[in-house]
């Protein structure tokens, strides 16, 4: 698809439209093609991101540093990147491998927050913080409601083994797949009692399911 319609998408022209190129060149069609990948500006992406929801999140929420910081991380997950790349189509504009176009990439949850992000991070090198948050405002900020729906079951067992000062960690015991299509397993420990297990195409997703799992368990107790 042409990048103007993702341009429209997002209400920004590039200037420097070999910015957007990069932001959505995944590694595996960089590794093809000899050519750079978006991780470098998924770094930057990531910062702007934090920047732009800390800045929305204390100007609009008066509330203690504390609940901020955990709004902003749930508005900045896996999770919620999803939610914006998938509501601006940006998984239609992706450069793939071969290998990964196969596999399901175009979908894969890891690559389409990644894209995001280096986007983000394209805009401000393209231009100035004050012309990425009004784009911020306008993909991000009306998805708010649905992100905050998002089920972080980490979070939330985490929250639940420290008020009963106990310890936790997750463990990656597991993964089969080609690189390009890997599945994890992941276990967590409360202190050092086995509380939980999780499957996920990504290691964040494995926890995720390890914790959902230890939660249920608790739940049952």
């Amino acid at each position: 698809m042409e990048l103007s319609q993702l341009e429209n998408r997002i209400g920004y022209h590039f200037r420097n439209l070999d910015l957007l190129r990069l932001a959505l060149t995944h590694s595996s069609y960089a590794n093809e093609h000899h050519m750079k990948s978006n991780e470098r500006l998924e770094y930057l992406g990531d910062a702007v991101l934090q920047l732009c929801m800390s800045k929305y999140l204390y100007l609009n929420l008066d509330l203690d540093e504390g609940i901020l910081s955990k709004t902003r991380a749930k508005c900045v997950c896996e999770e919620a990147l999803n939610v914006y790349a998938e509501k601006i189509h940006l998984a239609d504009f992706l450069f793939l491998g071969n290998g990964e176009e196969h596999s399901g990439g175009r979908m894969r949850p890891a690559i389409l927050a990644d894209a995001f992000e280096a986007m983000l991070g394209a805009i401000l090198l393209d231009s100035s913080f004050e012309e990425v948050y009004p784009v911020f405002s306008r993909i991000v900020l009306p998805y708010q409601e649905i992100v905050l729906k998002i089920k972080d079951y980490k979070s939330t067992f985490q929250e639940k083994v420290q008020a009963d000062k106990r310890t936790l960690h997750y463990e990656i015991v597991h993964e089969e797949g080609p690189a390009n299509d890997k599945t994890y397993e992941a276990v967590v420990y409360m202190d050092e009692i086995l509380m939980g297990r999780g499957r996920g195409k990504t290691k964040k997703e494995a926890e995720q399911n390890a914790a959902k799992e230890a939660l249920k368990k608790e739940a049952r107790s």
